[in-house]
């Protein structure tokens, strides 16, 4: 992720109640989860998804948030904390290199951070290692940073990481991708 992250100063610019207009987190992600899931959310930054997601994984539920910058998380726990669901969220600060995330997850989210990622392949084979045979994989990128074609090799290296694409989900501004693995590597479901 290295020199490419946004720095967590520029995060307030798009990280704020008027983005809820254009990412409802509940339309986006609504159709994928449900109460009781276990869910990662990668390149989290200030929480504007995480806190949708704990949201809907309810009371029982799990949203691991990671990002890079600690300074980030910090600001996603404290808006954890005022919107009353802090126990939900499991804060986890990666390195470039590593996740170092080892929970099995229903679902992954990765919203406009994958063109950050030096290692787009090493990215996508330790998320394989990460989710449930039935779990989906939700990639969105932003129209503005990434084209078409880059948009494409992405997928094409998931794919070569194990991954399939299933659809898409409109989003505006964006590309976007899910993606389910093309064998399942666990077998506890």
């Amino acid at each position: 992720m290295g020199n490419h992250v946004c720095p967590w100063r520029h995060a307030y610019l798009f990280d704020n109640p008027l983005r809820r207009l254009l990412h409802d987190p509940k339309k986006i992600l609504g159709p994928y989860l449900v109460p009781g899931m276990t869910v990662l959310d990668i390149g989290c930054g200030m929480g504007f998804f995480s806190i949708g997601m704990a949201r809907l994984v309810g009371n029982d539920g799990l949203v691991i948030s990671v990002d890079v910058e600690q300074e980030m998380l910090d600001v996603l726990r404290k808006r954890a904390a005022r919107a009353g669901i802090g126990d939900r969220i499991q804060t986890h600060r990666c390195t470039p290199e590593d996740l170092g995330v080892t929970t099995k997850v229903d679902f992954i989210l990765a919203f406009w951070m994958v063109h950050e990622v030096p290692d787009r392949m090493g990215l996508f084979r330790q998320l394989r290692s990460l989710i449930h045979a039935n779990g989906n994989f939700l990639v969105v990128e932003p129209k503005m940073h990434v084209s078409s074609e880059s948009f494409q090799e992405t997928l094409e290296l998931a794919g070569a990481a194990g991954w399939r694409c299933s659809g898409d989900t409109p989003i505006r501004l964006s590309r976007s991708a899910i993606l389910n693995v093309t064998a399942p590597l666990d077998t506890d479901n």
